[in-house]
């Protein structure tokens, strides 16, 4: 083929439009398809990291929940980055969380059941609603909150009207700025 051959064949299929083959227009379609079907399998995969968006912790944050903290021994574990499923709680005495309020409730269960008494849990920004926090530090985004695992549990065995007075008396503790 010369050049001529060329330009006219050319000119030919620009006049003709651009039309697709139906092999072309069935592969673009299960190319598509395959995307589509690929990119709901990788969001169904990652659901829990859909609920726990990563949001670093401030140094303030951080400051807060180390300071009630402060003169406890025994193994330290952060559950920052996931719902501690994983996480072999039986031994820890001190565990620190910054989870996604909708993950909290969840949690609650595993740290009740496997922490040994006495230890102390810490949560950053979002509390434990069930709870009533020994201590608090910090206030607004930057507020931790220290919870006894041996007092949840007494708690949770307490009738609702004594719930109710150890969360008043958290509170006024807090305004007068002491430990309840």
């Amino acid at each position: 083929m010369d050049h001529d051959d060329i330009e006219l064949l050319a000119a030919e299929l620009h006049k003709k439009g651009s039309s697709w083959s139906p092999f072309q227009v069935a592969a673009s379609t299960s190319l598509v398809l395959y995307f589509a079907w690929a990119g709901s399998l990788a969001l169904g995969l990652r659901k829990v990291y859909l609920q726990v968006p990563y949001v670093p912790s401030s140094v303030k944050q951080v400051r807060n929940m180390m300071s009630l903290l402060q003169g406890r021994s025994g193994k330290l574990v952060d559950l920052g980055s996931g719902d501690g499923r994983i996480a072999d709680l039986s031994d820890c005495n001190n565990v620190t969380v910054f989870l996604a309020p909708s993950l909290v409730p969840l949690l609650e269960r595993k740290l009740l059941s496997e922490l040994p008494d006495g230890a102390c849990v810490v949560a950053a920004r979002f509390p434990f609603l069930n709870w009533s926090p020994t201590s608090i530090a910090g206030d607004s985004l930057e507020t931790a909150w220290a919870y006894n695992i041996t007092a949840v549990r007494q708690a949770g065995r307490q009738m609702p009207s004594q719930r109710l007075n150890l969360l008043y008396k958290t509170q006024l503790c807090r305004e007068n700025g002491k430990d309840a």
